[in-house]
C-alpha cells in the first residue's frame, strides 16, 4: 500500500500526525514518536503566557539585587537582549528537527497579534517545517460580536503569515456562528492549512472543596462527528490542506476522517493511552482496510464521501437530520 500524502505541500510518508502532547516535550518523546511511524510531529505548544510569566520572572531576578549590588547583573550579562522564555523551545525543537527525519511542525498559542511575528520566524530558522497556529481565544465577555472573534482570527494569522516563508496553519474551534465562512476567510487570507478541531477545556466543580477545578480530558471517537462533517462539507470547498484532530482511537477512525476528506488525521489521546508504537497498529489497520478494498493509494479514497457538491447545502444537511430522527423514531425513541 502507498501511505504517502501531502499536507501543506509538505511530503509526508503516511497521513497520521502527532499532535501537540507531553510526548514532544523531550528529544526522547520526539524520537519515539517518529519512531512509531508518524508521518509528521507537531510540537507542544508555545504560550504566550508562559513567556510573559518566565520574562517577568527573569527580570525581578535582574532588577533585585541591582538595587543593592550593582555588581550582581555580571551574572545577567546578556538576559536584557535573549527572549529567555522561548530558548528552551526552540533549542528543542532544533534538536528535533535533526533527530527526527520526519517535518515537524511548531505551534503557537497565543492571544495577541502583535507578539506572535518574531517568534514565528525563530521558529522557522529553528528549521520548523510549518508553524500552526493555535489561536485559543474565548470570548468569555458578551459584549464581544461574532465578527470581531473572527477578525481577530484573521488579523493573528495575517501577521504570523507576512512574517514567514514556511507553510500556516490554523487551529480552529467549531463554535462560530459559521465555521465554514471564518474557513473561507482564512483560506482566502491564504491559510495553507485547517486544522479541525481545537477543544476548549472546560473547568468542573470540586464539591469537597468548594472550588473550580480545571480538567483536561482526552478524547474519545464520538468527539470525532462534528470534525469529520465540516471536513466533508469543506473538501473542496477550499484550497487549505484539511486536517482532523479529536476522536481518533482505533483504525476506522483514521479510515473515516480520510474518507470524508481530510489530508491528514492527528490524533494525541491514543498515543497518550497506549504509547507511541500505536501509531504502527493504526497505519496498519488503515493499510488493512485498503487492501480489503482495493485501494492502492491514500488519494484513491480521500474524499469518498465528502459532502456532493450541490447548490443547497444547508437542505442536503437538513435531509440528512430528518433521515435520522425518523430512523430513531423507527427504533423506538426519540432523542430529543
Amino acid at each position: 500500500m502507498d501511505l504517502s500524502t501531502e499536507y501543506m505541500g509538505l511530503a509526508l510518508r503516511n497521513p497520521l500526525v502527532a499532535s501537540p502532547s507531553p510526548l514532544s516535550h523531550t528529544l526522547d518523546g520526539i524520537r519515539r514518536l517518529a519512531d512509531g511511524g508518524v508521518g509528521a510531529i507537531v510540537m507542544f505548544s508555545l504560550f504566550e503566557e508562559q513567556l510573559r510569566e518566565r520574562a517577568a520572572r527573569t527580570y525581578r531576578l535582574v532588577d533585585e539585587p541591582a538595587e543593592s549590588f550593582p555588581e550582581a547583573l555580571d551574572y545577567f550579562p546578556s538576559v536584557a537582549e535573549e527572549d529567555v522564555g522561548s530558548r528552551g523551545y526552540l533549542n528543542l525543537l532544533e534538536r528535533a528537527v535533526s533527530a527526527a527525519g520526519i517535518p515537524v511542525i511548531a505551534s503557537l498559542n497565543g492571544t495577541t497579534p502583535e507578539s506572535w511575528t518574531g517568534y514565528a520566524r525563530a521558529m522557522q530558522d529553528a528549521g520548523a517545517a510549518a508553524i500552526e497556529l493555535n489561536i485559543y481565544y474565548f470570548p468569555a465577555d458578551p459584549e464581544i460580536s461574532g465578527p470581531d472573534v473572527e477578525q481577530r482570527h484573521v488579523d493573528v494569522f495575517q501577521r504570523v503569515k507576512a512574517a514567514v516563508t514556511v507553510p500556516v496553519a490554523v487551529k480552529l474551534k467549531p463554535y462560530f456562528s459559521s465555521p465554514g465562512a471564518i474557513a473561507l476567510r482564512l483560506d482566502e487570507a491564504g491559510a495553507d492549512g485547517l486544522v479541525l478541531f481545537n477543544r476548549f477545556l472546560y473547568p468542573d466543580i470540586d464539591l469537597d472543596r468548594l472550588a473550580v477545578r480545571p480538567m483536561v480530558d482526552l478524547s474519545s471517537p464520538a468527539d470525532a462527528r462534528l470534525p469529520r462533517t465540516w471536513i466533508a462539507l469543506l473538501r473542496g470547498k477550499v484550497r487549505a490542506s484539511l486536517a482532523a484532530t479529536t476522536g481518533v482511537e482505533v483504525p476506522a477512525d483514521l479510515v473515516s476522517y480520510l474518507l470524508a476528506g481530510a489530508d491528514v488525521v492527528m490524533t494525541t489521546s491514543a498515543l497518550l493511552r497506549h504509547g507511541p508504537q500505536y501509531a504502527t497498529e493504526l497505519l496498519d489497520g488503515l493499510s488493512s482496510w485498503m487492501r480489503h478494498k482495493g485501494f492502492q493509494t491514500v488519494d484513491e479514497l480521500r474524499g469518498k464521501l465528502s459532502a456532493p457538491d450541490i447548490t443547497d447545502r444547508a437542505a442536503y444537511e437538513r435531509a440528512g437530520y430528518v433521515t435520522a430522527m425518523r430512523a430513531a423514531n423507527a427504533g423506538g425513541y426519540a432523542p430529543w
